[in-house]
């Protein structure tokens, strides 16, 4: 048996234990797993320095370098997130739906753990905890395998955890790290169905499909971020301007930043400069088609086909001008990633079709996509945003952690 298949095995166990844990036993052990990063505050930022510092070293990109770096500020925001969650309603043994038969069958569908979850992420340490503190209230126990350029960061914050969950007495196995970073953990992870029930993948495109792609283990897509804001020719531009720039600027390596910007042309000449000036003040590179490259100039970037298809999560921003709402919504549909899309108009008609014509599992009437958030949705920390239809769409929280079963109460009925 592999260090995997043995993980799998002790997760498995902790998972049949854990479904069966009461609320308030989960809550004791989220609630001891904030107060122990608080604790641990120093040896956590002492473990993310030694991985910054191989970062940087590395060549890493200052945004994804945002994404790896934790601060004190952000280790208490991770502990806060924890209570957070503890504080929420279990979804456990909730009652979906209950009905009695004619023949007295009482027939309910009730919430229940997935099992156990396997988490393959890049550089975000802050997922190792929002995943684990999230599985755990939801009665999962989830196998965490991060990145390379994070492993002293999750090690640190996993060990940390562990030791708070065996203090309140549940199974520490609950939540566990894959040591090994190479490749091969992860081809492993994606195909131990004896031991997983679903995988979620969250990153990039390019991690995204391979692990969809080859995992035998079912999977959840996460986080594909291709993200469009269309501001049309009734817009509010002052405000269209506005919601651009926060869209791309407030975050941009995180999955809900827009990465290309449509806008009509009966307002492009007088937009696209407005809203240069404003993405100047974060130096963003532009990079547009033929009428964008006209209206402004030798600064933009001659977009490429790739262009309109990439998350750059970084300070670029592909920039098209269209000719009609028809022509944004095809091209929404066409090159967006299904997560969130925006329209930033004064016509309600318009609004309501790009509503019901943009297929996405957020779409915006004149805000910032970057509310895609299962916080700012009210819903609580969440494990990720799905991109797919089938089983959970949108911020993933606690109620997308369980499945259902039919429990069926009688006295003597046969058939």
């Amino acid at each position: 048996m592999t260090p995997l298949e043995e993980q799998g095995k002790a997760a498995k166990l902790a998972a049949r234990s854990l479904a069966c844990a009461g609320t308030g036993a989960k809550n004791a052990a989220l609630n001891a797993i904030a107060q122990a990063l608080r604790n641990h505050t120093g040896e956590i930022l002492t473990a993310n320095s030694r991985d910054l510092a191989a970062a940087a070293e590395g060549g890493m990109s200052e945004s994804m370098q945002d994404r790896l770096r934790l601060t004190p500020e952000r280790i208490a925001a991770m502990a806060e997130g924890v209570e957070q969650v503890a504080a929420l309603p279990d979804p456990v043994g909730a009652a979906v739906s209950e009905t009695v038969r004619p023949n007295g069958l009482r027939i309910s569908r009730r919430r229940v753990p997935l099992g156990v979850i396997g988490m393959i992420y890049e550089a975000r340490p802050n997922v190792t905890v929002d995943a684990a503190a999230l599985c755990l209230k939801a009665g999962n126990a989830v196998i965490l395998r991060g990145g390379r350029e994070a492993f002293r960061s999750n090690q640190a914050l996993t060990e940390i955890m562990r030791r708070a969950i065996a203090a309140t007495g549940l199974d520490e196995n609950a939540v566990s790290l894959v040591q090994d970073t190479s490749r091969d953990s992860a081809r492993e992870l994606m195909h131990l169905t004896a031991y997983l029930d679903v995988l979620i993948p969250r990153g990039g495109r390019g991690l995204i499909r391979a692990v969809a792609a080859s995992a035998t283990v079912p999977v959840i897509r996460t986080g594909e971020g291709v993200c469009h804001t269309y501001v049309d020719d009734s817009a509010d531009l002052a405000m269209a301007c506005d919601i651009a720039y926060n869209a791309k600027c407030s975050r941009p390596s995180v999955c809900n930043a827009m990465e290309c910007l449509l806008v009509h042309r009966g307002v492009a000449g007088r937009f696209l400069p407005m809203v240069k000036a404003r993405l100047d003040e974060k130096a963003v590179e532009l990079r547009g088609d033929e009428r964008v490259q006209e209206i402004l100039g030798s600064c933009v970037v001659p977009a490429a086909e790739e262009d309109w298809d990439t998350e750059y999560g970084d300070y670029i921003l592909a920039v098209k001008v269209v000719d009609s709402l028809d022509e944004a919504i095809d091209f929404c549909n066409a090159h967006g990633t299904g997560h969130s899309e925006a329209i930033v108009t004064d016509s309600y008609a318009r609004a309501q079709r790009f509503l019901n014509e943009v297929d996405a599992a957020a779409v915006y009437v004149n805000a910032s996509t970057r509310f895609t958030d299962g916080g700012e949705f009210g819903l609580g920390a969440e494990i990720g945003i799905s991109t797919q239809k089938l089983h959970a769409r949108g911020p993933m929280g606690l109620g997308e952690l369980t499945s259902t079963k039919f429990v069926v109460c009688g006295n003597g009925q046969v058939r």
